[in-house]
């Protein structure tokens, strides 16, 4: 595996060597860690963009596949059979600690332990964009956006009259040690959308269908996957002022899963089955140098368990964000707002609570290079009275010649994770007594950029106090617990990232992710891991790109140790019919390593797709 990295280094190399050519510029603006359009120079943070263009060069993976080859990030379940859970290891944290937005609107499962969203239920065909901002949010995206924030952003109404999108693939699904290239894994989608008038509007659906792998790496029946979406938005400019937009999904998704058994974790007939309803309007009217916004969602989740040991979880939650922005001037912007939620769940009984949270953030961008983001919010939650948060992101950015820069960048940021209605009232260790969870997070580092490459640094230390963990806390009868875990942890890490345009046709992208939990053992999460791809634009219509994983050691439960390993992919995609139609092949796990991702869980091998998607 050593020759394999060696290679593709050498590889890498031989492509920067052609500087000398015209290259398309790397400008980019970013959104999501100030709510304003900010040139990425101008940003203090390093926020991760996943653009339409890499997600279409994506296709045929998962959400959270794509998310996982990302800097600081580890989504743990991603690699195995399709229905695994997934567990968001992001800078040594949990999935409690990550926070979730549809179109800028926090989405959560208030019946699930952790109160965090599935990303199982998003289909990428959907999506649009995503922006990721790590480390402590809550300033302006509230409770639980300790590690990260994820903004998911679907995609909007065209501008024709009519368009339609077709996708479909199909590929195999198979572990190491099964390499027949049955075909398993089957995707459709389609999506209709348009403009007429002061109208838009939008409507979707797809489809998956995925077999061939047992959850158990044990066992030997299949555990197939199936999810369908369905979405529709509709939107009224009413004036050049006042527009309005309303939306509803309806996500399914339904998988078997294997249990335990006298002979440990094997093949049993158990299955699980999430809903997800979703409804809401989001009003904009805009005014001299600024805008009032409003983003109102009512979302609805129906879980069960099919077992020797059945569940039924009903939840609902009322999520509304209202805020103005104000541009002072090009240099000085302003947003204060209000955000509100209520999450219920039945448990023994219907359990609820509120969240109120006013909030303030300004962003200044001075004439001489200082940049500064910084803002508040006082969170008033029903059970557990009021907390303040606050971030200070100052930056500096030097222009240097050629449209460079060197921007210097620091960070010091809190967060609050509130206790959720599982761990308060559910049926599996609950205790009325904890205390929220607080987070600290202190970041500092430095960007260089230029029209064809940017490399950045960043080192983060982030800390953690009134921890919530499952805890033994009666050993002769086996009883455990969650509790609020007595003194600080801390974790603190690197983040490495380059962006490398040398010739017109090429794209480098690699990133690498140190870190170090000082006060645990960290499960699942690994103390080096490495990201990279190279991309290819063979000819106007036809792109191939090459990617890199690699995974240091790593413990899971019961101190099980699971190996070091890498992994390439292979993608190829050419357009035809003037580019309305586009064909597209990959190869994951190429080489067919053999690695374990979660301990006991099956593991994919060598897997095959080809599809196309016809826009008309």
């Amino acid at each position: 595996m050593k020759k394999r990295t060696i290679t593709f280094g050498a590889l890498s190399l031989l492509c920067a060597a052609g500087f000398a050519q015209e290259v398309q510029q790397l400008d980019e603006v970013v959104v999501a860690d100030s709510r304003f359009e900010l040139k990425r120079e101008n940003s203090g943070k390093t926020v991760i963009k996943i653009t339409a263009e890499e997600l279409e060069k994506n296709q045929g993976k998962s959400l959270a596949e794509v998310i996982n080859t990302k800097s600081g990030i580890e989504i743990g379940g991603s690699r195995s059979n399709a229905g695994q859970n997934l567990g968001y290891y992001i800078r040594g944290g949990a999935n409690r600690q990550v926070l979730v937005l549809i179109d800028g609107v926090q989405v959560s499962d208030p019946s699930a332990i952790y109160n965090d969203f599935d990303l199982r239920l998003v289909d990428l065909s959907q999506v649009e964009s995503v922006e990721i901002v790590k480390g402590a949010a809550s300033t302006l995206y509230g409770n639980a956006a300790a590690t990260a924030m994820i903004n998911i952003t679907t995609k909007k109404a065209t501008a024709k009259l009519l368009s339609a999108t077709f996708r479909s693939s199909v590929g195999t699904n198979q572990a190491h040690n099964d390499q027949d290239y049955d075909l398993a894994d089957f995707s459709n989608s389609v999506a209709v959308s348009g403009t007429s008038g002061r109208v838009n509007y939008m409507a979707g659906f797809s489809q998956q269908y995925t077999d061939g792998l047992s959850a158990a790496v044990s066992g030997t029946e299949r555990d197939p996957f199936s999810r369908f979406n369905t979405n529709v938005k509709v939107g009224y400019e009413a004036s050049e002022r006042f527009s309005v937009d309303v939306f509803g999904n309806y996500d399914k998704f339904k998988v078997d899963i294997d249990g335990y058994t006298d002979a440990g974790f094997a093949d049993t007939p158990d299955q699980s089955i999430s809903k997800q309803y979703r409804a809401g309007i989001a009003p904009k009217f805009s005014y001299t140098n600024g805008s009032v916004q409003a983003s109102i969602a009512y979302n609805k989740i129906e879980r069960e368990t099919k077992s020797d040991f059945p569940s039924a979880y009903n939840a609902n939650s009322l999520v509304a964000d209202v805020y103005n922005k104000y541009n002072f001037n090009d240099s000085f912007y302003t947003i204060v707002g209000l955000n509100y939620i209520r999450n219920e769940a039945e448990f023994d009984r219907d359990r609820d609570f509120t969240i109120t949270d006013p909030y303030a953030n300004v962003v200044w961008v001075s004439g001489f290079g200082l940049n500064v983001n910084a803002g508040a919010r006082l969170n008033n939650h029903s059970e557990y009275g009021t907390h303040f948060t606050y971030n200070l992101n100052p930056s500096f950015t030097f222009s240097l010649q050629d449209n460079s820069y060197i921007k210097a960048l620091g960070s010091f940021s809190t967060s609050y994770i509130a206790p959720s209605l599982s761990q308060l009232y559910g049926a599996f260790g609950p205790n009325p007594d904890l205390d929220p969870e607080e987070d600290r997070t202190l970041e500092g580092g430095l960007e260089f950029g230029s029209g064809v490459w940017r490399l950045s640094a960043l080192y983060f230390n982030r800390n953690e106090e009134n921890r919530i963990d499952y805890l033994l806390i009666d050993p002769d009868n086996f009883i455990y617990q969650y509790c609020n875990v007595a003194g600080d942890f801390t974790v603190n890490g690197v983040e490495a990232e380059v962006s490398v345009k040398p010739v017109d046709f090429v794209q480098l992208d690699a990133n690498y992710t140190f870190t170090e939990n000082r006060d645990q053992v960290a499960l699942r999460i690994p103390k080096h891991k490495v990201n990279a791809t190279a991309g290819f634009n063979l000819c106007p219509t036809t792109f191939a790109s090459v990617s890199y994983q690699y995974m240091d050691d790593r413990l899971d439960s019961g101190n099980i140790q699971m190996d070091s390993f890498s992994t390439f992919d292979v993608y190829l995609s050419h357009d035809i019919l003037k580019n309305k139609m586009k064909l597209f092949a990959n190869v994951s796990n190429i080489f067919n390593e053999d690695y374990v991702e979660l301990a006991g869980y099956t593991t994919k091998g060598r897997n095959v797709r080809v599809g196309f998607s016809l826009v008309f």
